[in-house]
C-alpha cells in the first residue's frame, strides 16, 4: 500500500516522500494523529516549536518525522539532530523506536548516558550518528572531556529535541540544559532549532519563550503546537476511601481482575507496603521505584508489559513516558499533589481504540482523601498548574563558568557573554563571576580566566565530576528515626525552634523531636517526642500549592468534586466537612482568637503561609502549616493588610544551603537568598493579606 502527497497535505505541510511511504507500509498507519499533522509545517519550517499532548499522544513521531524529512530534503550530514530527555530509562525506551525510523532513511541513531561503556562511545565519538539520545549532563560531560574534540562533534547540530520538557523547566536541571546548549549553539556557530514536546502545561507561551534562550534575540518564528484531546470521550474517574494501605490492597485484589493495572503511590515506603499486600493475596505484582536497581526496574517493567493479570505498583518513576504497554486502569493511592502530575498519570490509560482513559483513587486517610478531592475539583474546572522555572539560578551560571574553563582551557574575562548570548540562567553572573575570582574558584592571568585552586579543592575529586552530577529539583528532606523512614518535610518545616529542639516535627501524626539535620544528606534524625500531647497545632510538612489548598476549602464549604463518589467516599467527605466546620467560612478566611494565639485558617498553602509570616516580621514567634498560620495573641487584621509580601522571602536555616548544588561557589548570604527566593509564594501571601477575613470564636481552646 503506498499514499500519494494529498492524503497527508499540500505542499507546505507534508513529510518526505520516503518518511510517509514508511508510516503507511511499515507502521500501517492510514493517518497521521492531530498533533502529528499539525506539527509538520511548523518544525519544517526550522521554528522553534512545544509541541503538546497527553501521555502517549504521538509527540515524539509528530517532532522526528518532519526533522528526518528535513534531514533526507536538505541533506544534513553528520551529528545535526540531538534528542534529550531527563531520564535514562526513557531513553533506553526510546532508542530502538528512533533507530527504525532513522533507519527508513538510512541513518543513524546513537545512546550516550552513564551507562554506556567506553567501547560505544568511542564508536560514537569516531564516527558520530545522524541523530544522538541523551541527557543534559552527558552533553556537559562531552564539553569538558579531553577524549571528545568537542568544536568537530558538535559542529554540525541542527536541531535538538527536548522531550519531557515540563520536567526540565520546573527544576534546575531546566537552566542548566539552556545554558548548555547556548554553549552547543556558539559551537555549531548557528541558530539550533529547538523543539519541545510536553504534556499539558499551564502557561505554554511562556515555557516555549523560556525554552528558546537566546533564539528570541534573533526573531525566529516560533509556534505552540497543541492536541488537547478534546474530542476524546470523558475520562471515568472514581474517588473512594478505603482507610490503610492494606484495605487497599484487598479492593485491589477484588477489582478489575484479568485487566493490566498501573498503580501509584505517594512514596517508596508505601509502593513497597502495597506490593507485598498484594502479593500476600496472590496477585501477580511488580514494583518500580528509584531505590530500586536498574535492572530491577527493568525486568518488572518488562515483565509487565508483557504479562495480562497483574499489578505494577510505582512512584513517579512511571509518571513520564516510558512504554510499558497498554493498560487498562490507573489507580491512585492517596493524591498526587498536582494537577498536571493526574494528568500524566491518566494518561497512561486509554490508548486502545474503543477504551476511555480512567482513574481510580483509594485514599488512605482523611488529609490524602480530602487532598484528591481537591484536585480532582481543580482538574474539573480544567485548571493546570503553571509551570515555574526556579528563580535565579546563580548557582548554575557558578557551574556554568567552571565548566567553560574546563572546556575551553581558559576564556577571556570581557568575552563570557558571547558563550551564553544573553542566557537567563546568566543574569546574575557578573555578582557571581567576582565572587568565583575573589576566593579563587577561577583565577585571572593576562585578561584569561583559568579553573583555580578552591574549585580544585571543592569540586576537583573523580576529575570534576561534581560540576556534571545531577541537581535536586525539590529540595525535602528524609524524615529518620533510628533505622526507620518516617517520611520527607519542606525546607519550610524546619524552623528556628523546630532545628534547635525547642519545638516538635509533626509528621505521621506523631510529634518528633530533631536530633540532628545534615543538610548535605538531606536528613532529619529526630526521637519521637514525649510531649506530643501537648502539641495542637496540626501540620503538613509537604508544602502544597495555593491553588490547591484554596480548592480544599471550597470542597469543605460544600463544593463536591465533579467525578464519581463511593458510598464510602460520600460519607468521609460529610465528616471531612464536620470536622473542619470550624476552619471554613463563606465570608472568608477564619480567625480565630483563644489561649494559645490566633489560628488563622487561611488554606493557601505552606509558601504562602510562611512568605506572610516573613513579611510581618514574625518568623520566631508563628507557626505554619499548609492549612493556615499560628499568630501571636495580640496580632490582627490591620497587621496582615499592613504586611509587605513583594521583597519577603521565607525563612530557611542558613546551613539549608548545602542542599542547593554548586552552593559553595556563591557568597554565603547570596546563596541562601537564592533558596529562600524558591520557596517563596509572594502571590499567594498577597491574596491572603487581602482576602477577607471572618472572625468566629474559637470554640475548642
Amino acid at each position: 500500500m503506498s499514499t500519494s502527497t494529498s492524503d497527508w497535505g499540500g505542499p507546505s505541510d507534508q513529510l518526505s516522500a520516503a518518511i510517509e511511504y514508511h508510516i503507511v507500509n511499515a507502521l500501517g498507519w492510514t493517518q497521521l494523529r492531530p498533533l502529528q499533522q499539525a506539527a509538520i509545517a511548523p518544525v519544517r519550517s526550522g521554528a522553534d516549536c512545544l509541541l503538546i499532548a497527553p501521555t502517549a499522544g504521538g509527540k515524539t513521531e509528530a517532532a522526528m518525522f518532519p526533522v528526518l524529512s528535513n534531514m533526507v530534503d536538505d541533506g544534513w550530514r553528520g551529528l545535526t539532530v540531538i534528542y534529550v530527555t531527563p531520564l535514562k530509562a526513557l531513553l533506553n525506551n526510546l532508542h530502538p523506536r528512533l533507530e527504525i525510523y532513522a533507519a527508513w532513511v538510512g541513518r543513524r541513531v546513537g545512546l550516550w548516558h552513564g551507562d554506556i561503556g567506553d567501547g560505544e562511545r568511542r564508536r560514537i565519538l569516531a564516527d558520530p550518528p545522524d541523530v544522538l539520545l541523551t541527557t543534559p549532563e552527558s552533553l556537559e560531560a562531552m564539553l569538558v572531556s579531553r577524549r571528545v574534540d568537542h568544536r568537530s562533534f558538535f559542529a554540525t547540530v541542527r536541531a535538538i529535541i527536548i522531550d519531557e520538557l515540563h520536567a526540565f523547566a520546573s527544576a534546575d536541571r531546566g537552566w542548566h540544559l539552556l545554558a548548555v546548549l547556548e554553549r552547543i549553539q556558539r559551537l555549531a556557530g548557528r541558530r539550533i532549532q529547538r523543539i519541545g514536546l510536553s504534556a499539558t502545561v499551564g502557561n505554554p507561551d511562556e515555557i516555549l519563550t523560556w525554552m528558546q534562550g537566546s533564539n528570541t534575540q534573533t526573531g525566529v518564528d516560533r509556534q505552540v503546537v497543541a492536541d488537547r484531546g478534546g474530542t476524546a470521550s470523558a475520562p471515568d474517574v472514581t474517588l473512594d476511601y478505603v482507610g490503610s494501605v492494606e484495605n487497599a490492597a484487598e479492593v485491589l485484589s477484588r477489582l478489575y481482575v484479568g485487566e493490566k493495572r498501573l498503580v501509584f503511590c505517594q512514596s517508596r515506603a508505601q509502593a513497597e507496603e502495597l506490593a507485598f499486600e498484594l502479593r500476600q493475596r496472590r496477585v501477580t505484582t511488580f514494583v518500580s521505584h528509584s531505590s530500586l536497581s536498574v535492572d530491577e526496574r527493568r525486568q518488572s517493567e518488562r515483565a509487565f508489559a508483557e504479562a495480562r493479570d497483574c499489578v505494577i505498583v510505582a512512584t513517579s518513576t512511571l509518571e513520564l513516558g516510558i512504554d510499558i504497554g497498554d493498560l487498562d486502569r490507573m489507580v491512585q493511592i492517596d493524591a498526587p499533589f498536582s494537577v498536571a502530575s493526574f494528568l500524566q498519570r491518566l494518561g497512561r490509560t486509554g490508548r486502545r481504540p474503543g477504551t476511555v482513559r480512567n482513574a481510580l483513587f483509594l485514599a488512605t486517610d482523611l488529609d490524602n482523601f480530602l487532598r484528591a478531592a481537591g484536585l480532582l475539583h481543580l482538574w474539573s474546572r480544567g485548571y493546570v498548574e503553571p509551570v515555574l522555572p526556579p528563580p535565579h539560578p546563580r548557582h548554575i551560571a557558578a557551574q556554568q563558568f567552571l565548566a567553560l574553563a574546563l572546556q575551553e582551557g581558559r576564556f577571556p574575562a570581557n568575552g563570557w557573554h558571547d558563550w551564553w548570548s544573553g542566557c537567563a540562567v546568566m543574569d546574575d553572573a557578573d555578582e557571581v563571576l567576582d565572587y568565583l575570582r575573589n576566593e579563587q574558584y577561577l583565577v585571572e592571568d593576562g585578561g584569561f580566566i583559568f579553573i583555580g585552586p578552591a574549585a580544585e579543592r571543592d569540586f576537583g575529586r573523580r576529575h570534576f565530576m561534581d560540576l556534571l552530577s545531577s541537581f535536586i529539583a525539590d529540595l525535602e528532606l528524609r524524615v529518620v528515626a533510628g533505622v526507620r523512614e518516617i517520611g520527607s518535610v519542606s525546607p519550610l518545616s524546619m524552623t528556628r525552634d523546630v532545628v534547635d529542639g525547642r519545638k516538635p516535627l509533626l509528621l505521621a501524626g506523631r510529634a518528633w523531636k530533631v536530633q540532628s539535620v545534615t543538610w548535605q544528606k538531606h536528613e532529619v534524625v529526630v526521637n519521637e517526642d514525649p510531649e506530643k500531647g501537648k502539641v495542637r497545632w496540626a501540620s503538613e510538612p509537604i508544602a502544597e500549592s495555593f491553588e490547591m489548598m484554596r480548592a480544599r476549602r471550597e470542597v469543605l464549604l460544600g463544593v463536591d468534586p465533579a467525578v464519581k463518589l463511593s458510598k464510602r467516599a460520600t460519607v468521609r467527605l460529610e465528616d471531612g466537612r464536620l470536622l473542619h466546620a470550624e476552619h471554613v467560612d463563606d465570608g472568608g478566611q477564619v480567625m480565630q482568637r483563644g489561649g494559645m494565639g490566633v489560628r488563622f485558617w487561611t488554606w493557601g498553602g505552606l509558601r504562602a503561609n510562611q512568605t506572610l509570616i516573613a513579611a510581618m516580621g514574625l518568623a520566631d514567634s508563628a507557626a505554619a502549616s499548609n492549612e493556615g498560620i499560628l499568630l501571636p495573641f495580640e496580632i490582627g487584621v490591620g497587621d496582615l493588610r499592613r504586611a509587605d509580601v513583594l521583597e519577603a522571602v521565607p525563612w530557611l536555616a542558613a546551613d539549608a544551603v548545602a542542599g542547593l548544588k554548586f552552593s559553595a561557589a556563591l557568597p554565603g548570604a547570596l546563596a541562601q537568598q537564592t533558596l529562600a527566593e524558591r520557596f517563596a509564594d509572594r502571590a499567594g501571601a498577597l491574596r491572603i493579606a487581602t482576602d477577607p477575613v471572618a472572625l468566629v470564636p474559637n470554640s475548642r481552646e
